[in-house]
């Protein structure tokens, strides 16, 4: 899950051609191969590594690759959505950019606003898949972990992460490239002994009834399944929250989007057909085996030798420390730059003043991300990525597929460099992909009710905002500040706002129907 990587900020409004960034605006200097391997870097972290046997426990045999083949169409899918999005709206922020443009005129600031309060549970549950990986594969190199001691484990590296980030950061993009070089050796490692010691017989033995489609068993497992491929494919979008960063981004941010998940998809299959034809399927559904806790491991166990799985299962906790690491980085500075725009509580936008970070927002979510990560181990992982995607679901998902639609009908002048292919084809697979993970939630996670979990969560930020809309006094307790920076006459006379109507924004932001602040025919 990587839209924690870039965070809501200020929203340059440079046009969508990305010509000539005026003062204070983004330069666009990220082109296509750039794009493309920012959405790469962030899809491909530990999740793999710890996800096929999840994927296999759910299909209840090899016919697993079917969740990541049914993962990739829902991201492709849901890519065009964010392709139309990022290329009309092509700002910092992503989907809080997107959601503030298309809900602004009924609801005012609560949909960023849930957002960002959404933002702050499933980025650290996000992040505690991460710890959980790292705990799994320690295990393979120390034997005799007992339950306690990985729980102790995975708080200190949760509290060791807060601790390196309590200083200055420098130099993360030099950091990130080398974990991320990390990682593809480790993938790259484990295909290549996985197809020298590939045996057919154990990656195409179907069980009995595996693709009876009539039967309500494959379709559970089926939503399982495209929970998971989904959970592994996110990051896709990533690219999409540096929007005002990206050269011509109506060509190049649809290509980097659909590029990188065919090219993951490639590298997930690869992954998953070698490991099923190295490690028998069935040895995967026993909790307690190196095939389900570390499989990577079992595989170069049984390819290369001990020396060789121990070296790589060293890579792999490198890159889970990496997607803990950056998981937090990044979304730490979600609930920041959101509170200084004025669209989150105020206390989430100061900084430390000697190593300036976000104090608040760092504390915050390294709690939540421990609490999350013992309630995936004292429950299971599967649970865990269940709880981080229903709750996502509904505020970010479902909530901009809505707004492709809305923002064509609100705005129609506002200039469209790419429009989503054969629409709204794409907007109804991924409406009903994301339906399907939603509605096959709780049965899924028989006893976990992640469905009311969600909505009880989505419920609690309503009340949040309520409050926090009555201390700022704005809708619904005052008025609607609207904001349409991004259609061409507001490019060219913002009567003195500064783009995103931010908290610099002049005096006319609090009218409803300004020059540039109409309130087009209701959608």
């Amino acid at each position: 899950m990587a839209d924690a990587e870039h965070g809501p900020r200020r929203a340059g409004k440079d046009s969508p051609g990305g010509a000539g960034a005026p003062p204070g605006a983004f330069a666009r200097r990220i082109g296509l191969f750039q794009a493309t391997a920012i959405n790469m870097s962030q899809m491909c972290g530990i999740g793999p590594f710890v996800t096929i046997p999840l994927m296999v426990a759910a299909f209840g045999g090899p016919q697993a690759v079917i969740g990541f083949v049914a993962g990739a169409v829902l991201a492709l899918a849901d890519g065009l959505v964010w392709a139309e999005l990022g290329a009309s709206l092509p700002g910092a922020g992503g989907s809080y950019v997107y959601l503030r443009q298309a809900f602004q005129y009924r609801t005012g600031k609560l949909m960023p606003f849930l957002f960002v309060w959404t933002a702050m549970l499933f980025i650290p549950l996000a992040m505690a898949t991460g710890v959980i990986g790292f705990v799994q594969y320690l295990g393979f190199l120390w034997p005799g972990m007992t339950p306690g001691q990985g729980d102790l484990t995975g708080l200190a590296l949760i509290a060791v992460v807060v601790a390196l980030l309590w200083r200055g950061v420098e130099n993360i993009a030099r950091i990130t490239a080398v974990l991320w070089c990390v990682m593809i050796a480790s993938v790259v490692l484990v295909i290549v002994a996985a197809f020298t010691h590939f045996s057919t017989a154990l990656a195409f033995t179907y069980p009995a009834h595996a693709f009876e489609l009539t039967g309500n068993h494959f379709w559970i497992g089926f939503a399982a399944g495209l929970t998971i491929g989904i959970y592994d494919y996110g990051g896709y979008y990533t690219a999409a929250y540096m929007g005002a960063e990206i050269k011509n981004p109506g060509r190049t941010l649809p290509r980097a989007i659909v590029y990188s998940i065919l090219g993951i998809m490639v590298i997930y299959l690869l992954l998953q057909i070698g490991t099923l034809g190295v490690v028998d399927w069935r040895e995967m559904l026993d909790p307690g085996s190196t095939a389900a806790t570390s499989v990577a491991s079992a595989v170069l166990e049984r390819t290369w030798g001990k020396a060789a799985a121990n070296a790589v299962t060293v890579l792999i906790l490198v890159t889970a420390f990496a997607s803990v690491y950056t998981g937090l980085l990044g979304g730490s500075r979600v609930p920041y730059d959101a509170a200084r725009e004025k669209v989150f509580f105020r206390p989430f936008g100061t900084l430390h003043p000697r190593h300036r970070f976000p104090v608040l927002p760092l504390v915050t979510m390294g709690v939540i991300g421990a609490v999350g990560f013992l309630i995936g181990r004292h429950t299971d992982l599967a649970t865990l990525i269940q709880l981080l995607t229903t709750v996502m679901v509904l505020v970010q998902a479902l909530a901009q597929i809505v707004a492709v639609t809305v923002l064509r009908r609100r705005q129609p002048g506002l200039p469209r460099p790419y429009r989503m292919w054969l629409y709204p084809l794409p907007s109804l697979v991924a409406l009903v992909g994301w339906l399907v993970i939603y509605g096959y939630a709780d049965r899924n996670s028989p006893g976990r009710h992640p469905i009311e979990w969600s909505l009880a969560w989505v419920a609690a930020g309503c009340a949040a905002f309520a409050a926090w809309a009555a201390y700022e006094k704005v809708w619904p307790f005052g008025p609607r500040e609207i904001s349409e920076e991004y259609l061409p006459d507001a490019a060219g006379d913002t009567h003195g706002r500064s783009p995103g109507g931010g908290p610099d924004s002049g005096p006319d932001d609090g009218a409803e129907n300004g020059p540039n602040d109409r309130e087009p025919t209701p959608a």
